[in-house]
């Protein structure tokens, strides 16, 4: 976890130094890095989980990748609402969508409307669904 915050400071950092300036006050800020933590407690869940069920180190480190590409089929490139229709869908109902826009409406000023409470909920139902899975498999018999 710790890792994982430390690579966001890093990130912002290099963002910082290639030129984003974003306009957010003290309290964005804030919101962002306690959004930025829920996300990054929600993956380090399910990231265990995935380690968990593989049954090899490989596997382990390929089980997540198909969530490496849902930011893609989200609204952090273009909007939604220049996608097609069905993959539009796909982007409005999947977890990157508010927590992107929540975090660009944080930090650069555009509204977040509702985006902040399902970024939120998602990122709560991650954790909660990543450390149920990590404890049904840690505590599986380790025979199978």
């Amino acid at each position: 976890m710790l890792n994982t915050v430390v690579s966001l400071a890093l990130v912002i950092g290099v963002a910082a130094l290639t030129g984003f300036r974003p306009t957010a006050g003290f309290a964005d800020w804030l919101a962002a890095a306690g959004l930025l933590v829920l996300l990054a407690l929600a993956f380090t869940w399910l990231g265990i989980a995935f380690g968990l069920a593989a049954k090899t180190p490989a596997g382990a480190n390929s089980s997540s990748l198909p969530l490496q590409f849902l930011p893609f089929v989200s609204s952090a490139f273009v909007p939604t609402d220049s996608m097609s229709s069905g993959l539009a869908w796909v982007a409005e109902h999947q977890p990157f969508t508010p927590i992107i826009d929540t975090l660009r409406g944080l930090l650069v000023g555009t509204p977040i409307g509702d985006s902040g409470y399902w970024a939120v909920g998602w990122c709560l139902a991650l954790t909660v669904i990543g450390y149920a899975w990590s404890r049904a498999l840690f505590n599986r018999d380790p025979s199978r």
